[in-house]
């Protein structure tokens, strides 16, 4: 299917609310894409914006460094758990209403932080700023399932994944910036108006895509058994584990290569963005190699590409730590390769999952999704920091990010052999 081709599939509804009834129905999709990747950015400035800052913001408070990388775990957590139950209220109560009300927590909760005084108060309200940022996430995925399917989907995902993509690379870019100009505080008042802007972005240009007549009432013990369903399910569990386990190899470096590449490289705040953007950008770029194989190459093979690709790039990473011969350059070099390879798993990973089950429970499959995604990434990544010091190192990031690596590829491989990989896409 070809980039004209592309036309969403939207259920039925009232013809006022319905993007494909416009009469440009690809300015329609470049809307929906811009709306969807910022309310889906939001996640990642939350947690990228921050990162240069990590050594001032443990200075001021008076905190150790562990203490502040907990505030980023904080963070996933919340992220995590925000999914597990805005995912499912937005099969009930429409996508509009929950992403109004959590961009709205995101945005009191931003401009919060900038009163911290503690790193206990401060990771507190970040447990709760992530709640609230999961509303951009989790539903923006129910969203793209209400009106796509198929490649088309994957080629949404994709498309999501390069604007989405942009914060990661200029969040800590813009941090590093940011510090030049004034505190760290100045960092969280920026994040506030882009909770503002989430908004007015909902509140004007998100049509509701889930009508009332399709919306699901359960209570609590329904959604209790449709996780159970859904975790039973191979088609569903595999690609989600994979997505979980190789988010948390990524996580693991987006946490500690600040320190590591400060402490042990000896960068500047300045020049750990610029690294960091340059990796985001082999995402990026891994995301739209992406594009240009759907159509070309089965989901499942593009999802086998970018984990082999991965597990590859960690496995020279840990050749350089551990022989002594690692430097800043050769590191960040083998990093945009595993952040390539990243670009193919996320939407494939993505796309095999959600589209494994039912449109009338997409809320709910892209909520256990991401709460896999963010509580194996945030715990996980937190280990690289169980050093003897309480501080993240080269070798511990290393080690992390290895297991996690081959432990994504082995489930995905492992469930190909019992044909469980492919799904009805």
């Amino acid at each position: 299917m070809s980039l004209v081709d592309v036309r969403p599939r939207m259920p039925v509804r009232r013809p006022s609310a319905a993007p494909a009834s416009s009469p440009h129905p690809r300015r329609s999709v470049v809307l929906l894409v811009f709306v969807l990747g910022v309310l889906s950015a939001t996640s990642s400035l939350a947690t990228d914006l921050y990162l240069p800052a990590f050594p001032e913001i443990a200075a001021d408070l008076n905190a150790a460094e562990s203490q502040i990388q907990l505030t980023l775990t904080a963070v996933m957590v919340g992220l995590a758990l925000g999914q597990l139950v805005l995912g499912p209220l937005s099969d009930q109560w429409g996508r509009r209403r929950p992403l109004l009300i959590g961009m709205a927590v995101f945005t009191a909760t931003s401009f919060l932080c900038m009163t911290v005084t503690s790193a206990e108060m401060f990771s507190a309200l970040r447990f709760v700023q992530g709640v609230a940022a999961a509303s951009g996430m989790v539903i923006s995925r129910a969203v793209v399932r209400d009106t796509f399917s198929g490649d088309s989907a994957a080629r949404f995902f994709s498309r999501l994944v390069l604007l989405v993509g942009l914060a990661p690379m200029l969040g800590p870019m813009l941090g590093g910036q940011l510090l030049l100009a004034g505190s760290w505080q100045l960092i969280f008042a920026v994040l506030g108006l882009a909770g503002l802007a989430g908004v007015g972005l909902v509140f004007f240009g998100l049509p509701e895509t889930l009508p009332p007549e399709n919306r699901r009432r359960q209570d609590f013990a329904v959604m209790l058994r449709t996780f159970a369903r859904m975790l039973r399910d191979p088609r569903f569990i595999a690609p989600s584990l994979t997505m979980a386990l190789s988010f948390a190899m990524t996580f693991t470096y987006i946490s500690a290569f600040s320190f590591v590449s400060q402490e042990e490289f000896g960068a500047t705040p300045q020049q750990f963005s610029l690294i960091f953007g340059i990796n985001t950008l082999g995402m990026i770029l891994g995301n739209q190699f992406n594009v240009v194989l759907i159509g070309r190459m089965h989901t499942s093979r593009r999802l086998y590409a970018g984990l082999f690709g991965a597990l590859f790039s960690v496995v020279l990473l840990a050749g350089l730590g551990f022989s002594g011969n690692a430097g800043l350059v050769s590191v960040t070099a083998v990093l945009f390769v595993m952040m390539f390879c990243t670009g193919l798993i996320s939407p494939n990973a993505t796309t095999l999952a959600v589209a494994s089950q039912p449109a009338s429970v997409a809320g709910t499959s892209s909520a256990l999704l991401g709460t896999l995604q963010f509580a194996l990434g945030g715990v996980l990544a937190s280990a690289a920091g169980l050093t003897s010091t309480g501080e993240a190192t080269l070798a511990s990031m290393i080690l992390v990010m290895l297991g996690t690596a081959v432990v994504a590829t082995g489930i995905f491989v492992t469930a190909a052999v019992r044909g469980h990989a492919e799904s009805a896409i």
